[in-house]
């Protein structure tokens, strides 16, 4: 009896026989002719992917970036099994010319490559980002903060997230809002203060808040200047009085008094004049003869002479 396997093998067989006897009839009867049979197989194009595979081509219509716009599917799957074995590129195949894309491992942000932009972010991550974000990364190593020491995914969890200052920091006032620390701060630098000139002084006040009610409390034109008009170079500047006011006594009072203060006090009291004149006039002394009981005075006529 034979065996299974063996009917088989003399199947294949023979189906492999009377292939080759129907391409040689069909060669010889002229139905199909030799520069037939050698024709090239036709090139693949992206209309052809779609196809079969759906979800690829949905993706990056969603959220390809410039995989959508720059590139199409033949142009990193250069062919298709099994004419074509390794369909899979490198990324290096085009991504090249910069610190980036010399890391190794790209899948493991860049998990789907259709969808490029949508990172999948690992905890305690900060040298990869750095190579692409060099200007956070200048800003850190020169400016150094407390922001410096920490991994850029504590900040920032998903890729593009930026949270909100608060969300660590509490404000400097109960009224502050994102856009209020913005307006001083840079995340990157934060110690470096920048403001522009209309900065609200309510806002300087969430930290100098003697200054600020000093500044309030005083009923010169003062009262009326913000703090960002005399503070306006850089944060902790403290202007020369000149600088508004010129020389505004004549020489010999600046030569006895060369500082403002000394008769103005500080820029946000000046209410609080001192009278320099009491302290160099002698006082008017009032000589008063004490009262002295009548038969207690003293005369010529009582003194003994010795």
């Amino acid at each position: 009896m034979v065996g299974i396997k063996e009917i088989g093998k003399k199947s294949v067989a023979r189906h492999i026989m009377l292939g080759v006897l129907c391409m040689s009839c069909l060669l010889t009867t002229g139905f199909v002719s030799t520069a037939q049979a050698e024709e090239p197989i036709p090139a693949l194009t992206s209309s052809d992917c779609i196809k079969c595979h759906a979800k690829a081509p949905k993706d990056i219509a969603e959220k390809g970036g410039a995989h959508k716009a720059k590139v199409t599917c033949i142009d990193c799957h250069a062919g298709h099994p099994p004419n074509v074995m390794k369909i899979i590129p490198q990324c290096s195949q085009c991504h090249s010319g910069k610190s980036h894309y010399e890391l190794a491992g790209c899948l493991q942000c860049h998990s789907n490559p259709h969808t490029p932009l949508e990172l999948n972010l690992a905890k305690n991550l900060t040298a990869p980002c750095l190579t692409c974000h060099e200007p956070q990364k200048v800003q850190l190593n020169q400016f150094k903060s407390h922001h410096s020491t920490f991994d850029c995914t504590t900040c920032h969890s998903k890729h593009g997230f930026i949270p909100e200052c608060m969300s660590c920091h509490q404000g400097h006032t109960p009224a502050m809002v994102q856009a209020d620390c913005k307006n001083c701060h840079k995340a990157h630098m934060p110690l470096e203060v920048t403001y522009n000139k209309d900065t609200d002084s309510k806002q300087c006040a969430g930290c100098h808040k003697e200054a600020f009610d000093l500044l309030m409390a005083n009923k010169t034109k003062h009262h009326d200047v913000s703090c960002a008009t005399c503070h306006k170079d850089k944060h902790k500047t403290i202007p020369h009085c000149e600088d508004c006011h010129g020389v505004p006594h004549p020489a010999g009072i600046i030569s006895k008094f060369p500082k403002c203060g000394g008769c103005h006090n500080i820029a946000h009291d000046l209410n609080n004049v001192t009278d320099h004149a009491a302290k160099t006039t002698k006082p008017d002394v009032k000589i008063t003869t004490p009262n002295i009981k009548p038969d207690m005075k003293s005369s010529k006529s009582n003194v003994k002479k010795k």
